[in-house]
């Protein structure tokens, strides 16, 4: 081999070596310096979360929830979806209270299934509520509600919402996580997230008031305000055609507000929605 080109191979080797054995001191000085210490605890408490990472809690996973647990600024109980069992371990491990945190849940912002809405056209595309809308809105005489197509359904990691005989998501209240992926996937923007605690629920998104509300929806909600003048005063007002409850006043929203609603779009809701009796109630009183 050539002695000039033989050095410049060595040279080269050497240069490596040395970039090498540099760059390994540097590694080995950062760990030593800016490691940190992963608390034990850690790890055993992220095996006793649900891991579903459905974000529930206010964290982005269970991981997250778990460090905010071990550093102590978060309760157990802030995981709505755990047993009662595992929060009980989790705190007894952590040696603290388990702490309180509301279920929350998604409720749907519509109540015209099969059979309550005027039909304009037979939308017959790719089953899809977006795509509904893309194309002509889905048919139906109230562009504002549920066109029943299952996008929310689908999008459900965890099986909460089912197409009832109506046609109209329906959330399980157990199974439901609060994970939002149904708030994300509907169109209409017709879901929301709200603490179970908050029974009393309008079930309409249509701005409309009067005979043109109810000629387009047997469900829809007029306006009338017979809901706010049956409750305390200041805790439902109608707002742009809808009733608006507060549930930050002194006085509590209750069941006595949906006595009067002519088409029972207000409800009182006990649990999973559309299963109650007062909304059957209601159906059959619009049939009759």
């Amino acid at each position: 081999m050539n002695p000039e080109l033989l050095q410049a191979v060595q040279v080269a080797v050497l240069i490596m070596a040395g970039l090498g054995v540099f760059f390994a001191s540097l590694l080995a000085l950062a760990d030593r310096y800016l490691h940190v210490e992963e608390d034990p605890r850690l790890e055993e408490v992220e095996k006793l979360l649900p891991g579903n990472n459905c974000g529930a809690c206010g964290q982005p996973g269970c991981a997250a929830f778990a460090a905010e647990l071990v550093k102590g600024t978060a309760k157990p109980g802030q995981c709505t979806v755990s047993t009662p069992e595992n929060l009980a371990r989790i705190a007894e491990f952590l040696g603290v209270d388990v702490g309180a945190g509301e279920k929350r849940v998604a409720r749907l912002k519509c109540g015209g299934g099969e059979g309550m809405v005027t039909h304009l056209a037979d939308y017959r595309g790719v089953k899809s509520c977006r795509a509904a809308v893309i194309v002509d809105g889905g048919g139906r005489a109230c562009p504002w509600g549920c066109l029943g197509l299952g996008d929310c359904e689908r999008s459900c990691t965890f099986d909460a919402i089912s197409m009832n005989w109506e046609g109209l998501p329906q959330v399980s209240v157990e199974l439901c996580t609060a994970c939002e992926d149904c708030v994300e996937a509907c169109p209409l923007d017709l879901f929301t997230i709200v603490p179970l605690s908050h029974k009393l629920f309008v079930q309409c998104s249509s701005p409309l008031t009067g005979e043109e509300a109810r000629a387009r929806c047997a469900a829809a909600c007029d306006a009338c305000g017979r809901c706010a003048a049956d409750s305390p005063p200041g805790v439902i007002e109608i707002v742009d055609g809808l009733p608006v409850i507060h549930y930050d006043r002194d006085r509590k929203p209750s069941e006595r507000a949906t006595w009067r609603c002519p088409t029972g779009a207000i409800v009182w809701l006990e649990g999973d929605q559309f299963t109650q009796p007062l909304v059957e109630i209601s159906r059959e009183r619009i049939r009759a």
